[in-house]
């Protein structure tokens, strides 16, 4: 991006390392990535053995980017969301009733739970590979080297950047509030909580319009400058591809193991 726009310290979900995979450019990781998670969605949900391929091959790059087991697993707790609406289709589902320990439970429920966290763990796990080896910079360069329209990548720049400054300002309300006693503990606090929202909706929008104007002092014309240019070599193209080469011949064997 711009000058203006350059990351002085990297994002906490980056992991810096000097691996193969950190070393590819980013619009490379970005359509393998994005190519991957085409492939795992559309793979029948009956090749079981297909998934796990998908996740070993997962596994192995991640050993190659020496990312640590327990901060994958660490960061896949984002999905529990997913999780918790995967394990109620079971339950609440029609059609066919099956019996597992003890329950009744409904066939087609447990195939669109499997479906759900089989394909959702893949998704996010290949999200979390990339974010740790690759900086936030960069990957909004990738999605300038893959055209994606200039107005957009402006809106994930300034999202990505005053995210963790509307953050750091909700922690330093909070702390405010705990310095002065303030418990929530019940109904009677939501009051506070609501305010505390709408101060911190008027400090980011006064904030903004400060930003806005700074920028404007600066020449900003409605877009940003690109200084940096990332390309790739053939070699490079030929790492990047492999993975979802790799999911696509395992997806084409799970079409036949479906059919057969």
């Amino acid at each position: 991006m711009g000058a203006g726009h350059g990351s002085g310290t990297a994002h906490r979900l980056y992991r810096p390392g000097r691996s193969p995979v950190h070393a590819l450019p980013p619009h490379c990781k970005l359509l393998a990535v994005l190519s991957f998670v085409l492939v795992v969605v559309s793979t029948p949900r009956t090749a079981v053995w297909a998934f796990a391929l998908y996740a070993a091959l997962l596994a192995a790059v991640a050993a190659t980017a020496r990312i640590p087991a327990a901060v994958l697993l660490r960061r896949l707790l984002i999905e529990v969301p997913f999780v918790a609406f995967a394990v109620l289709m079971p339950f609440v589902a029609t059609g066919d009733r099956v019996r597992v320990l003890g329950l009744s439970l409904s066939e087609p429920g447990l195939w669109g739970a499997w479906n759900v966290l089989a394909k959702g763990t893949l998704g996010v796990a290949a999200s979390v590979v990339l974010a740790a080896t690759t900086e936030l910079r960069a990957l909004l360069l990738g999605l300038q080297r893959l055209r994606l329209p200039p107005l957009l990548v402006q809106i994930a720049s300034f999202m990505i950047r005053y995210g963790d400054v509307v953050a750091d300002e909700l922690r330093r309300m909070r702390v405010a509030r705990a310095s002065r006693g303030f418990r929530a503990r019940g109904v009677r606090q939501w009051g506070v909580l609501a305010r505390t929202a709408g101060t911190l909706f008027i400090r980011a929008y006064e904030r903004g319009e400060r930003v806005h104007l700074a920028m404007v002092s600066r020449g900003y014309a409605g877009a940003v400058p690109v200084i940096d240019e990332v390309t790739a070599s053939r070699a490079q193209w030929g790492q990047a591809v492999a993975l979802p080469l790799v999911a696509l011949v395992v997806c084409a064997g799970g079409w036949a193991y479906a059919a057969g």
